[in-house]
This record gives structure tokens, sequence and C-alpha cells, in this order.
């Protein structure tokens, strides 16, 4: 798969931009806030159509314009597809290949894949459980494209389940009437429904998150051994809110599911939200067994975050049979010489890469004279 031509319109801060891919390798350059990662956002929506930033459509289309569009031409198994993504203000975003509308998001994805790095992923090590979830989200929708139609169904049905949860904590709060239960016995039963919801939904989810990290920590060691020299190891497991393992069946994770559920009902009433789930789960990160966050300096931190990203590019393309893109947003500066030297020589000629810095001397003569660089300035792409 090779990426050939991107146009953005009113995407952002680019008004009408295209842009001609014609190297394997294009370096980005350009100061600060002028729409170098803007591009690069673009692109992963194209691969996973989540954006790593924000969550409304809204929020990517130009101020004042109703819909913003993003345009890919790709060269994929020796034959040229257009693919496009219309973005709205106020109504629901439109998937096309080829020309043809897609109704399923599931058949857009896939098209193009790609590995965004950006120094934002330090917070993979360093931030809250969320952040390390949503990576791991992002890797499961291109490997298994059906998960981004289970997140979104997980995401409504958590919503319904912590308004309804809402309700019972405002009458839990009134005055007492003749018959305590009496007042809760419709919440009750209508709660039940969604815990049943909850739990099946659930379950794919934190069963795929889980097969993934099997598939992914090896990986991981592999390149964190190497770049740490193999003084260090790292660990890495996922921790739901009960206990299960990838090979149990998916009706015993379904019953310790609901089991915990039953467990935490209290709880869940007097604090009116959803206490178990995938949205609370963790991705443990241990170096040498004390938890990566604690662990170190930020150079230590940086080893783990560039060994799990070459992870995750590996095994993209192993499942997938060709390297994804790979996006690194001004991620060199961040890295010492030697954590350079390991990303770019896992690159080599081999994956398309696209590169975005404020400054040329991050990089050797020899990659910069293998790239093509393109200067960006207010919106714009300048060759």
């Amino acid at each position: 798969m090779y990426l050939q031509h991107l146009e953005l319109k009113q995407f952002r801060n680019y008004h009408h931009q295209e842009i001609t891919f014609q190297a394997p390798k294009t370096i980005l350059v350009g100061d600060n806030a002028q729409g170098k990662s803007n591009l690069l956002e673009a692109i992963l929506l194209m691969a996973t159509l989540r954006s790593h930033r924000v969550s409304r459509d809204r929020d990517l289309v130009q101020h004042e314009m109703p819909m913003a569009e993003i345009i890919a031409q790709v060269a994929k198994d020796h034959a040229p597809l257009e693919l496009s993504l219309r973005l709205r203000q106020t109504s629901k975003r439109t998937l096309a290949i080829n020309g043809v509308t897609q109704t399923k998001q599931t058949d857009f994805l896939g098209q193009i894949n790609a590995v965004l790095f950006s120094c934002l992923d330090l917070d993979l090590v360093r931030g809250s459980p969320e952040t390390r979830r949503n990576w791991l989200d992002l890797v499961l929708v291109q490997l298994e494209p059906v998960c981004l139609s289970l997140l979104q169904q997980y995401a409504k049905i958590l919503k319904q389940r912590n308004a309804l949860l809402k309700s019972i904590k405002a009458n839990l709060a009134k005055p007492e009437p003749s018959s305590p239960a009496d007042h809760l016995t419709p919440d009750l039963t209508q709660l039940a429904l969604w815990d049943a919801q909850i739990v099946t939904v659930g379950t794919r989810i934190m069963r795929r998150r889980c097969r993934l990290l099997q598939r992914l920590t090896p990986l991981a060691q592999k390149w964190h051994n190497a770049i740490s020299g193999g003084t260090e190891t790292l660990t890495i497991q996922y921790q739901p809110k009960f206990p299960f393992t990838h090979d149990d069946p998916p009706e015993l994770v379904q019953q310790r599911f609901l089991d915990t559920l039953h467990q935490k009902k209290h709880l869940e009433y007097y604090q009116g939200t959803s206490l178990v789930g995938p949205h609370r789960d963790e991705v443990i990160l241990t170096i040498n067994q004390t938890p990566a966050k604690e662990y170190g300096s930020q150079g230590q931190q940086r080893t783990l975050v560039l060994a799990l990203k070459l992870a995750e590019l590996e095994l993209l393309e192993l499942v997938l049979g060709q390297p994804p893109l790979l996006l690194l947003d001004d991620v060199l500066a961040e890295l010492d010489l030697h954590r350079q030297d390991q990303l770019l020589g896992a690159i080599a000629n081999r994956v398309q890469t696209v590169i975005t810095t404020t400054h040329l001397g991050v990089f050797d003569a020899q990659w910069l004279d293998s790239a093509n660089i393109l200067r960006v300035e207010n919106g714009r792409i300048i060759g």
C-alpha cells in the first residue's frame, strides 16, 4: 500500500490543499501551529475513522464551514483506489470508495493502515488509563474493523446506563417514601436490561483487547530489549475489574462481568456511574517489576513508548501482509541519538513515512537526500 496523493478541504486550518507523496519518506518542516500535525491527523482518520485528538467531527471542520473533506489516492495491490471522507458540523459523516458511498464503516476500514507516533504518546506511560485504552482500541480497529462498531455500540449503552444510574442516585437522595423499594423498582428492572447489554458488548471488547496484548507483548519486549541493551525487562498486562484470561470462553467472562456488576451495584447507585467494564480497565506497564510511570528517567519511558510503537508497526505488518504508513509527529527531537537510530533503522526503505519537524538538523544527510521535503506555513504546503 502506498499513499500517493492527499487532498484536504476545509479541514482544520487547511482551506484547500493537495499534497503528492513523491518519495517513500516525506518530511514536513515548519514552525509550531502551522498545520503539520493536522495533516497527519487527516491520514490517521482515513485509517481508523477516529481522531487521536478530538471526539467530535465538528472540531475537525474549519470554522464557519458546513463540511470538511479528505480525499486520498492509494496504490493498493497494484490497483488505484480513491477514498473520501466527508465530515459535517451538524450531521453524519459520509464515506466513499472510488466514488461509491459506503453504508458500513467496516467496509472502509483497512483500505489505509497507519501507525502514529507523536510526542503526546509519552502519555502512554505517564498518562491516564484512558490514554492506554484508546491506544489499544486504535490498533484493534485496524486489525479487526468490527471493533469500531463494537466501541460505538458500547459507548451508547454506557451513556444510557449511566443516565439511569444518575436517576437512581437522585431517587435515593429524596425523602424516604412509605415503601422505600417501590419507587426504585421500575429503574432496577430497566437497569437489568442495560446490564445484559453492557456485559455482552463489553465482553467482546475486553477479550479482543486481551488477545491483542498477547500478540503485541512479545514484539514490544523484543524491541525494548534491543533499545535498552538487554538491561531492562518489560512486562505488559491487561487489568480488568475482574480476572479472566484470553483463553477463557466468552460465557465465563460474561458471568464474571455480571457477578462483579452485582457486587458493585450499591456503590454504583450512590455514585451514579458505571464502575465495571472496558471503560474502566487498565493496561499495566512495568519495567524490572516496577510500574513504568514511577520508574526512572524520561529516557527510559521514551524507550518503552518507542518499543510499543515499533511493536504496533510490526504486528500490523505481520497480520496485514504489508507495512502500514508510519506517521512521526515531531518525535525525533524527543529521542536521543541511540533511540533515533533504532527508529530510523527499523523504518529503513520498506515503510512509507511522513515526518513532521520544526528543523531539519535532527536528520543526517543520507535521510535528507532520500526524502521529499515540504514546508508548511499557515495551512499551506510549499514544495
